[in-house]
């Protein structure tokens, strides 16, 4: 009854001088509105870039061929031939945390030919039957992907993006046509659903994909392993590991024994690929599927304890702890300078209460003269500082939720709705009400009653 009874007479205070409370709490509202806005735009903008980084993979994991040194001079990450399709199989067998794997190897340069139409792709990537999973594609827009069997059957047919489809079929389904790619006719069996750009602004719907054993034997000169050490150098290409290493009757060099043989294996191009993408069970089990992988490739490649790994793995985990950290860290300064702006609005406060305070002395003292005690009148001080500022956050409230809907429509900007933020500007609101309204409120608590009956 005594709080309520307070509250009722701070309404009665502040009614006095209406356009004063208005423009007191106005310092309140302008903060308040700003912590919404900006949390909620940098809540929107953290969503956003999750959801880019998703789309990726978060749970991708990419393993590479690492550097070799030849001579003193290292040829830098993916100059040695190291990973085999074989590396591929044994990863889906023996690793529990990986859900699929994809040999990887890509092209660019190479013109697409439909027709009387041509566009050159970002870049003709490829892989097996898992590649769609591991690039968290989803399923077709139309007709579909290919099989195990035309991966290893080097088929002729490939899956386009839809920045292909718009190029060169921008009138019709594309799925049935034919596509030349470096004067090799593939079959379009399938166009992949949007995706847009990714984080470095590159289209990631402006690709072609067919599959690896295809891009390896039919289309131009190996990546990687064609410059790799130890591999042989080719210039054209070729579907016969006969036209690579041609049998000879005798031979210049001594047969090898079986350590050498697995110590110091030969490698094969034919058997090689640039990249193995892997797609881990969930985000959560990265770290797991990393730590498997690596045991594996590291028995097979005969590497010994203490020596370097002949391949690198990456995941993108690294870049989605970098973007959120640097997303979190501009929001965090985003909401230090609004709540500057709440700290001018308090300041605003603490002025206009000295000024009630001094304009209600008689009063103060009258209620003291007839048993009012100090505690007393510091709480009825207090209760219309925390009031001016509640009613003041409350409103704040309302505009920032406007003001992010309106930057929402109009410029186009991700925004989310923060609860949070909410519950934040309504707790500092209130705090404000009572650290600046302290003051005031034990300095009217202070006054000598004679003195405040005197004063005019």
């Amino acid at each position: 009854m005594f709080l309520l009874k307070q509250i009722t007479t701070a309404f009665v205070s502040l009614r006095r001088n209406i356009l004063r409370s208005l423009l007191t709490m106005l310092g309140i509202v302008i903060g308040v509105a700003v912590v919404i806005t900006m949390m909620e735009i940098g809540a929107g903008a953290s969503t956003s870039l999750k959801k880019s980084i998703s789309n990726m993979g978060t749970n991708v994991i990419m393993v590479w061929p690492s550097a070799v040194n030849t001579g003193g001079i290292s040829s830098g990450s993916g100059g040695s031939i190291s990973l085999t399709e074989a590396d591929c199989d044994a990863i889906r067998n023996e690793c529990l945390s990986v859900e699929a794997v994809t040999p990887s190897m890509s092209r660019r340069g190479i013109q697409a030919i439909a027709g009387n139409l041509n566009w050159t792709p970002n870049s003709i990537n490829s892989g097996n039957e898992d590649y769609f999973t591991v690039g968290s594609r989803g399923e077709p827009e139309s007709g579909r992907y290919f099989t195990k069997r035309e991966v290893d059957t080097s088929a002729c047919v490939c899956v386009i993006g839809q920045t292909i489809k718009e190029q060169l079929f921008p009138d019709r389904d594309p799925v049935g046509e034919s596509l030349r790619l470096n004067s090799v006719l593939f079959h379009i069996i399938g166009v992949m659903p949007r995706k847009g750009a990714n984080m470095m602004g590159m289209d990631q719907d402006d690709i072609v994909v067919i599959p690896w054993k295809t891009l390896r034997s039919r289309l131009s000169r190996s990546g990687a392993s064609a410059t790799a050490s130890g591999g042989t150098s080719a210039t054209s290409s070729t579907t016969s590991t006969s036209a690579i290493y041609p049998t000879s009757t005798t031979s210049k060099y001594p047969e090898r024994d079986s350590v050498q043989a697995q110590n110091y294996p030969m490698p094969v191009r034919f058997n090689n690929v640039d990249q193995i993408t892997i797609s881990a069970c969930s985000s959560e089990q990265v770290p797991d599927a990393i730590a498997q992988v690596t045991e594996v490739l590291r028995r097979r490649h005969n590497i010994k304890p203490g020596e370097m790994d002949d391949f690198t793995i990456r995941d993108m985990s690294e870049m989605l702890k970098t973007m959120t950290s640097t997303s979190g860290l501009m929001t965090s300064l985003l909401l230090i300078v609004a709540l500057l702006s709440l700290v001018v609005g308090g300041v605003g406060i603490m002025n206009i209460m000295l000024v009630s305070v001094t304009e209600r002395t008689r009063e103060i003292g009258l209620r003291m003269a007839v048993g009012a005690r100090g505690s007393r009148i510091m709480m009825q001080f207090l209760v219309e500082s925390v009031l001016l500022c509640s009613l003041g956050g409350l409103v704040g409230i309302g505009v920032g939720r406007g003001a992010s809907m309106v930057i929402a429509s109009v410029l186009g900007w991700p925004v989310e709705v923060s609860l949070q933020a909410i519950l934040i500007s309504a707790g500092v609101s209130a705090g404000i009400g009572v650290i600046f309204g302290f003051y005031p409120a034990w300095r009217a608590s202070r006054l000598n009653p004679i003195d405040a009956l005197r004063h005019e």
